[in-house]
């Protein structure tokens, strides 16, 4: 399989608002790049390591994909009842089997080199790769275009880290990217400096699966995490309330 290297996104002050852009949900995670070569599956961390032992359930999910062979990238994370992702349970390590695969984006499928396809492309392709929904994979949703500053007011409103917007039309660049802006919410904890080192700094084995709260949220997650839809429809509801009727 192809070496590849992680796409890295630029901080910002503000949402861009041009049709030219995609906007998705920033959950608080973990960056890893999932790569399937047969029954073969590894999570691989910015740091270069691999934590497929960490997560079994990712690695069960990824082998339920009728493709053998491909390249994704995502964030590790662990959510709630409600759907929002919870890091202080992914840092603390006593959910590892309750951890699952948000992915944003394909590079490679079917020994394809994807990455010097547009984004717009490289989201229809993820999506066809994951119809089929896996549980402990899902695929992050997007909003289009002008809608993007009043999505991240939204977000803000209900708790979430903030949000990475991306040109629709641009290849996936290795390295730092200005095509690739996230903005966090100043009032989400993970706009304060958190350790996120990407080395091993636990070994514990981790819990048996539990049934709870986080199990639940983890099971609901491929519906619970169309947040962005939700936020959509309050903010047509809002504009819609706003305009004066004749």
């Amino acid at each position: 399989m192809r070496s590849f290297e992680f796409c890295l996104p630029t901080k910002g002050t503000s949402v861009p608002d041009c049709p030219d852009w995609l906007h998705e949900i920033k959950y608080d995670g973990y960056r890893l790049r999932l790569e399937r070569d047969g029954d073969r599956v590894r999570l691989i961390t910015r740091g270069g390591y691999n934590w497929s032992s960490r997560y079994p359930w990712i690695v069960e999910a990824a082998r339920k994909v009728r493709q053998k062979q491909f390249v994704l990238d995502g964030e590790a994370v662990v959510l709630g009842v409600d759907g929002i992702s919870d890091f202080n349970a992914l840092h603390s390590r006593k959910h590892d089997y309750e951890v699952q695969f948000c992915a944003f984006d394909i590079l490679a499928e079917g020994g394809d080199d994807f990455r010097m396809l547009p984004l717009s492309m490289r989201k229809a392709s993820l999506e066809h790769l994951l119809a089929r929904r896996p549980e402990g994979v899902f695929v992050n949703p997007f909003e289009r275009g002008e809608l993007g500053p009043d999505l991240f007011r939204a977000a803000c409103n209900m708790g979430l880290e903030g949000l990475a917007s991306k040109r629709r039309d641009r290849p996936y660049q290795a390295g730092r990217c200005k095509y690739w802006v996230k903005v966090k919410s100043r009032s989400h904890p993970g706009a304060r400096a958190v350790s996120r080192a990407a080395g091993p700094l636990c070994t514990n084995a981790g819990p048996q699966r539990p049934i709870g709260p986080l199990r639940l949220g983890a099971e609901a997650g491929p519906s619970a995490i169309n947040q962005i839809r939700l936020l959509r429809s309050t903010i047509r509801g809002r504009r819609t309330a706003a305009t004066p009727s004749n």
